[in-house]
């Protein structure tokens, strides 16, 4: 078996770095900004119009156990952005880790 070195061994590490949420937080990978309007206009490129909404990349095992926390992966969600901590662990940085009380609404389909 053939041994890796220091470099190739943090390589390895990396590919299987996870992040997971601890306590009452969840995960969620936010929506792209717009780049452009409902009504079909096109935005510069240094103007975005902000998004607040994402989806739930991960729950914690509390949040997951709770019976009045209606949240499950992959839900779409709107959230509080001041309450949102950013994960720098892509380069895009669109995850963030979320307090329960800081989703406001999920996305539901009828």
């Amino acid at each position: 078996m053939a041994k890796l070195n220091d470099k190739q061994n943090q390589k390895a590490v990396d590919l299987f770095e996870t992040v997971e949420p601890i306590g009452m937080r969840v995960l969620i990978r936010k929506d792209e900004d717009k780049k452009q309007t409902k009504g079909g206009i096109q935005l510069p490129d240094n103007i975005e119009i902000p998004t607040i909404t994402g989806r739930v990349v991960s729950i914690s095992a509390e949040v997951e156990m709770s019976s009045e926390v209606p949240l499950n992966q992959y839900d779409k969600v709107l959230f509080n952005p001041k309450g949102a901590i950013p994960v720098d662990f892509e380069g895009d940085n669109r995850l963030f880790v979320v307090e329960v009380e800081n989703v406001v609404a999920v996305f539901r389909k009828s």
